[in-house]
């Protein structure tokens, strides 16, 4: 049976590229297999949060995973920290891994550079083993993934073969799930096209809030950066030599379900290209937005909803970890 599993990190923020790298494809996505999506809430703590942000930055991604489609018939939504055998699993493959394997991935290498491996918390060192527990609790056999996550994805195959090696069958080694081009895995800043939309960036300019009104979306894509040829033949797809249009040409594309090419070929000029990705993407966002303030009115169902999911996650995560306690020795409670 086809599992899938995938999170999201409660950073506060969605932008356009989470929704059509990923969001809109976990929708699509959802009655393919059980489906389980946790908003993983431990991962945040890598780094310095505010408590009452975060807080509320969990709901609000509970929230909009709901406005976008989740469906709770189809799939269980859950938040990571209610379900403690997240943490449990998590232990038993850090005496898995290796600290030279651990020490290879790219996002501890970048963050621990631009902070200080000394300021560094060791969670942001043994995070990826969380994921692998998150991915691995689940038995999933298909794991949504963006390119910056495809490392830890290796990762936690290697960790479940080399467990089921030392121990027996105990974990499903899962499959990566890379969205193809056409369907907007990748979209980048407005102001820096050729780095992808991120909650971090630089300028809010170059990133559109899934929350942003009409005016603000349409000012960001007036203003994202394109290049100085307007000629005839400027408005094509060729994103080593023209990202920034290429980008546009991505969005537009990926909000009305078409091929990046095609589009290209229906427009002229920048300013009308920029005109048409900015209506598609706010008549695309225009249902989502509604949805989100009516279940933003009613908090309690929203905790309902991730109490019941966390419920049903509850059972299948502890079957795996009782398997894998087993396994490696430890003594079963009485």
């Amino acid at each position: 049976m086809t599992r899938i599993l995938s999170g999201i990190q409660p950073t506060g923020g969605l932008h356009l590229g989470n929704y059509l790298g990923a969001v809109r494809y976990w929708v699509e996505d959802q009655a393919l297999g059980e489906s389980f999506y946790c908003v993983v809430d431990l991962h945040a703590l890598t780094v310095p949060r505010d408590p009452a942000s975060l807080r509320r930055d969990t709901t609000e991604v509970a929230t909009l995973l709901l406005a976008a489609g989740l469906d709770t018939d189809a799939c269980t939504l859950f938040v990571q920290s209610h379900v403690a055998e997240h943490t449990q699993l998590a232990w038993l493959l850090e005496c898995t891994a290796s600290i030279g394997e651990l020490r290879r991935m790219t996002q501890f290498k970048d963050k621990a550079t631009k902070g200080g491996e000394e300021a560094a918390r060791v969670g942001l060192f043994t995070y990826p083993t969380l994921m692998a527990a998150d991915i691995l609790a689940y038995q999933a056999t298909h794991v949504p993934v963006g390119d910056d996550q495809r490392q830890h994805l290796e990762l936690t195959r290697d960790l479940a073969e080399r467990f089921n090696a030392r121990y027996g069958e105990v974990f499903t080694v899962p499959e990566a799930t890379i969205p193809p081009a056409g369907r907007g895995a990748r979209i980048m800043d407005l102001q820096e096209p050729t780095r992808k939309m991120s909650k971090s960036a630089d300028s809010e300019q170059g990133v559109i809030g899934l929350f942003d009104p009409p005016e603000v979306i349409e000012r960001k894509f007036r203003r994202a950066v394109t290049d100085t040829d307007d000629g005839a033949d400027a408005v094509r797809f060729d994103p080593g030599l023209k990202p920034g249009v290429s980008n546009l040409l991505a969005i537009l594309a990926a909000a009305t379900g078409r091929d990046p090419t095609e589009v290209a070929g229906e427009h002229r000029r920048y300013g009308e290209l920029k005109a048409a990705v900015a209506d598609a993407v706010i008549e695309m966002l225009r249902p989502l937005q509604v949805r989100y303030r009516e279940l933003e009115a009613d908090p309690a169902a929203v905790e309902e909803i991730l109490r019941a999911g966390a419920g049903r996650a509850r059972p299948v995560a502890g079957a795996t970890l009782r398997s894998a306690m087993d396994a490696v020795g430890l003594l079963a409670p009485r």
